[in-house]
């Protein structure tokens, strides 16, 4: 660890010095502005060093990264749309014609699962909840459930339904039991899809069918798995189901990947003649988990393929690695009339990047200081920032808060303090 050496402050005489002194110690005795006069001379900064490489929670993303143009990061893929997210971080590992406009298909039922989970959590609706199916419903065409008429569905299995069976028919009987009609429920996505910062995407309906009205981008996708994955976590089982069997028909989950030794374990696929065929998915391997959203492939064989050379790809050339763990001391900032000079110095949350692999090694990590902070400090308070960088990645800066709190001195030793800085300096 290296550290910027401050110059000492010039020595202009034994009396001059010590009137200056007094007049600082006075000052500072009795209230006036001595403490600010020292916190613009211990502007510095510290290599610091990385803590060795873990997974990071998915509760707590604070880091992104861009891949640069380099070959080796830009894999070929066949696909008109796609983006692949580390799922801890938020960072884009690969993109193609990411902020495209395209057709989301059955891909926009993850916004129709995120209003029903949202619902259970709020206790809005039960598992066991049991909602009628109207004529609408019924005569819904595309991928079906086949629930009927004049019958009364279970949330759970209507839920199966929509993720493994990508029933247009269960979407409708969630929507209506829920909001009333479909278009009431539409509204409520679009409402949803501004709070959740989709700014890219549009619902015309619950169940994804061809509508003019209806849009979105591979990243808004990648935005709304994550929530899913994120915010509903004793939910998200039910992507990784391979078959469902309601009303005597058995039907298996159209996420070709599923069916590979992946690791993946959801989420949606979808198809139609404009839009080609896409794919939704993410898989958990040792600990990290990553979301592809392909789109505009020509066949199912290939939406397969090309899902898992991009999975592959993901898992091969990039990695994440832990800067700085929660509650770690990383470094020592310096404190201003303090009982202590220096307090240690961490951050409030796991600092995690996702690199390539080759980059690890020209990671950097520099804690910097914008003046030393004043006495008293509290334990958690900012006391300055990490940053971090590296080759294909877009630097980060992190607040480094105070690992334990820090005491102001009593006011003889502030006026010790400020003698001896103006007459020797602070290094």
């Amino acid at each position: 660890m290296t550290r910027e050496t401050l110059s000492r402050r010039p020595f202009f005489g034994n009396w001059g010095a010590i009137a200056v002194a007094a007049f600082a110690a006075g000052s500072i005795l009795f209230g006036m502005t001595g403490e600010g006069w020292a916190a613009t001379r211990h502007t510095r900064a510290r290599e610091a060093k990385p803590a060795p490489a873990a997974a990071a929670p998915a509760a707590a993303p604070v880091a992104s990264a861009t891949p640069s143009g380099d070959s080796e990061l830009n894999p070929d893929i066949a696909a008109r749309q796609g983006i692949v997210l580390d799922f801890d971080t938020g960072t884009v590992l690969w993109a193609k014609n990411a902020d495209q406009r395209m057709t989301p298909s059955s891909m926009s039922k993850l916004m129709t699962l995120y209003l029903v989970f949202k619902a259970l959590k709020e206790g809005r609706l039960k598992l066991d909840s049991m909602l009628p199916v109207s004529q609408k419903a019924w005569r819904m065409q595309g991928s079906k459930m086949f629930v009927m008429v004049g019958t009364q569905v279970k949330v759970e299995d209507l839920l199966r339904g929509v993720i493994v069976d990508s029933g247009n028919d269960a979407c409708v009987v969630l929507a209506e039991g829920l909001a009333g009609s479909t278009d009431a429920f539409v509204a409520q996505m679009n409402q949803m899809a501004k709070r959740l910062g989709l700014d890219h995407t549009h619902y015309a309906d619950v169940d994804g069918l061809p509508d003019p009205e209806e849009y979105t981008t591979a990243h808004d996708l990648t935005m709304l798995a994550r929530h899913l994955i994120a915010d509903f976590p004793d939910r998200y089982h039910y992507e990784a189901e391979k078959e469902f069997t309601y009303n005597n028909i058995k039907q298996g989950n159209r996420n070709p990947l599923l069916y590979k030794d992946l690791g993946v374990d959801g989420i949606k696929t979808g198809h139609t003649e404009e839009a080609g065929y896409s794919l939704a998915a993410s898989a958990l391997r040792n600990g990290r988990r990553v979301i592809v959203v392909l789109a505009g492939m020509q066949s199912m064989k290939e939406r397969s393929v090309e899902g898992e050379k991009v999975l592959e790809w993901t898992y091969r050339a990039f990695n994440d690695y832990t800067v700085l763990k929660a509650g770690d001391r990383i470094d020592d900032a310096p404190v201003w009339l303090g009982e202590q000079a220096k307090v240690p110095a961490t951050s409030a949350k796991d600092v995690v990047v996702t690199l390539p692999r080759a980059d690890r090694s020209a990671l950097k990590v520099t804690a910097v200081y914008d003046g030393a902070v004043k006495a008293p400090v509290a334990k958690g308070e900012v006391v300055g920032k990490l940053l971090v960088s590296a080759p294909n990645m877009s630097a980060i800066t992190v607040p480094l808060v105070a690992a334990q709190p820090v005491a102001r001195l009593n006011p003889l030793g502030r006026v010790a303090a400020a003698a001896g800085y103006f007459l020797w300096g602070r290094h």
